[in-house]
């Protein structure tokens, strides 16, 4: 499991500095609350989070003092993982490719969190913040994106990613019973419009 420090643990430490073996722990404490969310839903014990994490119930406690705290910093760290992405992708493969391959990694992102949804909206004040953090993350990482790919001439050059990251939330609505096959073939559809409607190039 990748450790790697991250606005969460700037934002829950932000008093004093931490030590290496401690923002190990507040990562590893949020990347195993990520999976026992998944698996069990929000209401899960923090007992059954400290013990697989390895850490005393404490611990979390006095890193996320409400359980909110630490469903909103589950969401910081998946945002940033899906943000960060994009710049790994573009070193790896063609812009147009990259794209792709970032919507269907957003498309992962989306599904993953339905069952976090009804927290995120429930308007509790930890997480009156997600919203504009998300934009922040996600809008320049998709526009890096984009420009890469329109300079290759792979894509129009005028779509906008706030546009496209909300019509790919619209295509990700609940249904067929969380199978996201048609979710991936109606985004993989969206970009496949940015294609059609890009300049022809002449050699």
């Amino acid at each position: 499991m990748s450790v790697k420090k991250s606005e969460l643990e700037v934002s829950a430490t932000a008093e004093r500095p931490m030590r290496a073996d401690a923002r190990r722990n507040l990562a590893l404490v949020v990347e195993t609350a990520r999976d026992v969310f998944a698996s069990a839903g929000v209401d899960a014990p923090m007992r059954e989070i400290a013990e697989k994490a390895g850490v005393g119930v404490g611990t979390i406690y006095r890193h996320f003092p409400q359980r909110s705290d630490l469903i909103a910093a589950v969401f910081r760290h998946e945002v940033d993982a899906c943000a960060d992405a994009a710049s790994d992708l573009l070193q790896q493969h063609r812009p147009g490719e990259a794209l792709d391959r970032w919507m269907q990694r957003y498309v992962d992102f989306l599904i993953a969190k339905r069952g976090l949804a009804s927290a995120l909206y429930s308007g509790g004040p930890s997480f009156e913040s997600l919203p504009a953090y998300f934009d922040s993350r996600f809008e320049p990482a998709l526009q890096s994106l984009l420009d890469a790919a329109a300079a290759s001439g792979e894509v129009s050059a005028d779509a906008r990613p706030y546009d496209l990251l909300r019509a790919a939330a619209s295509l990700c609505a609940p249904s067929n019973k969380g199978d996201p096959t048609m979710a991936r073939w109606l985004v993989a559809l969206l970009i496949d419009g940015l294609r059609y409607r890009a300049p022809t190039r002449t050699t």
